[in-house]
């Protein structure tokens, strides 16, 4: 269930006063809230000085960037679509905990030109104050390259910011979070376009079943469902619709994780190599 902080007017004006004082800015735009939250914001404050931009690759499924399009045409938005090659790169294929880096350095590798060549002056991402105590790699890369989060910036948690969405009207308030399909896979296990394409199928096969927070985790044969813990007895009461679904996706067994979703969840699959204690 979607948990929603008061709404605190305090740091949505931080927000908007840290926005407006970026000039002109391009906005990293998924379609989730977070960036949803920060182009509206943007548009407010800045009119023609906002600008959106939605990375495609195939990390992501076209249901999303679909979504986020439609969403963007609601809004009035500019956007401004690019296509990312972060699946390409070995660094990231390889999948350690470091692949939201190597994610982040194409993307504003990407956008980096996107953004001189419309003349604004920032550009600037949805991360949240939640991300500042969480394993996100991918922010190091903003930060070096002096990306600007206005949101993490106003101190907005997650749960405020849904709170600040709904108040302002925005149709994706109660968005279900979305990670990038690559998030799926075990660190130390190769991403592939095909097993990516495995996991959207799947999980578009739960969404059809009524599904709503969902996440397939892949391990080579075996498919990990996660759903919300309110929703595992209908995933185990379903167990023969589920299971057949899934399977038509390409996995040999289908298992329910009884803990439920988690983000990070694959994170306890990561074994480093110890270092040697020093003397």
């Amino acid at each position: 269930m979607i948990q929603l902080d008061a709404f605190d007017a305090t740091r949505l004006k931080t927000a908007r006063e840290i926005v407006h004082e970026l000039g002109s800015v391009l906005v990293a735009y998924s379609g989730g809230v977070d960036s949803t939250l920060l182009l509206k914001l943007a548009m407010d404050e800045l009119g023609e000085g906002a600008v959106a931009v939605l990375a495609s690759s195939p990390a992501y499924p076209e249901s999303e960037q679909e979504e986020a399009r439609s969403l963007a045409r609601a809004m009035g938005a500019r956007l401004v679509e690019v296509n990312t090659n972060e699946v390409e790169l070995e660094a990231y294929a390889r999948n350690n905990p470091d692949r939201c880096f190597h994610c982040k350095e194409e993307l504003f590798d990407t956008l980096t030109p996107v953004q001189q060549e419309l003349g604004l002056a920032h550009l600037a991402y949805g991360a949240t104050a939640d991300d500042a105590g969480d394993h996100r790699p991918g922010h190091a890369s903003a930060v070096r390259r002096g990306v600007r989060f206005p949101l993490l910036e106003a101190g907005m948690p997650k749960s405020e910011i849904r709170a600040a969405a709904r108040t302002l009207g925005l149709a994706n308030w109660n968005k279900p979070s979305f990670a990038c399909l690559s998030s799926r896979i075990p660190h130390g296990t190769t991403v592939t376009v095909a097993a990516l394409r495995q996991i959207e199928s799947a999980e578009a096969a739960l969404k059809s079943l009524g599904f709503h927070q969902v996440r397939v985790r892949h391990h080579d044969d075996v498919a990990r469902i996660e759903v919300d813990a309110a929703e595992i007895p209908r995933l185990i009461a379903e167990r023969e619709r589920v299971a057949a679904a899934v399977r038509e996706a390409g996995y040999k067994f289908v298992s329910a994780d009884l803990e439920g979703y988690s983000t990070g969840s694959l994170n306890r699959t990561w074994k480093p190599e110890t270092s040697a204690k020093s003397s």
